[in-house]
């Protein structure tokens, strides 16, 4: 499937990229509670092949330094997590598996390594151009139920590491309604992080198909 030219957003879309601007305020709090009001709000992505969009509807919470499931756990400052580190509200982006890249939002103080992983979106804008870069059909649960997939489907690389989510810039957020429930389960793949693993730390609305499987056992948040 070769990739789409940018095609110009329809009514529909147009009016949800006329969504308010989510504010560094929402980020600059504990990262429990931006991941769990993560659900429902809309990431955008602009570039010059078009702009994509899509509903947030599953996302996880890290809580370093003492959080054994984060990459800032004891305090651990690399050129790698050193956003974590930074001002809420700005792009933590990595590279896992030698393949796979994934998109967080630093959350909390300067200084508190805080970061909450998006691991699935319901498209909204540009499905067609997500479509191409993930070479599929656009009606697939696949498209971008979970954060290797949705960073391709979005474009999203290292290159989008730092990026301030507070203006409408290349990688931003607009504000979104709220599922009518949110459900909540133990993060997925960190069994090494011990007793942290079993931690609930990962929330999600448990009526979308773009959620990511394996659904562990929920409970509302």
């Amino acid at each position: 499937m070769s990739e789409a030219l940018p095609l110009e957003p329809n009514r529909a879309e147009r009016s949800v990229l006329a969504g308010k601007l989510v504010t560094r305020t929402f980020y600059s709090r504990p990262v429990l509670e931006v991941a769990r009001q993560c659900i429902g709000k809309v990431l955008v992505r602009s570039n010059p092949q078009g702009v994509v969009a899509g509903r947030i509807v599953e996302a996880e919470a890290y809580r370093g330094p003492e959080d054994r499931a984060a990459h800032s756990f004891g305090g651990r400052r690399t050129r790698r997590t050193e956003a974590m580190f930074g001002r809420a509200g700005v792009a933590y982006v990595f590279f896992v598996y030698g393949m796979h890249w994934h998109l967080n939002l630093v959350a909390g103080n300067v200084g508190e390594p805080h970061a909450v992983l998006i691991r699935g979106v319901e498209p909204l804008v540009g499905v067609e151009l997500m479509a191409a870069r993930r070479k599929m059909d656009a009606k697939r649960d696949a498209l971008t139920n979970g954060p290797g997939k949705l960073c391709v489907a979005f474009a999203i690389t290292g290159d989008d590491y730092g990026a301030d989510l507070c203006r409408r810039g290349p990688l931003y957020l607009l504000e979104g309604p709220a599922p009518r429930r949110i459900a909540r389960s133990p993060r997925i793949g960190v069994d090494y992080a011990g007793s942290w693993a079993a931690r609930p730390w990962r929330f999600f609305d448990p009526t979308s198909r773009y959620v990511s499987k394996p659904r562990p056992a929920q409970r509302l948040a």
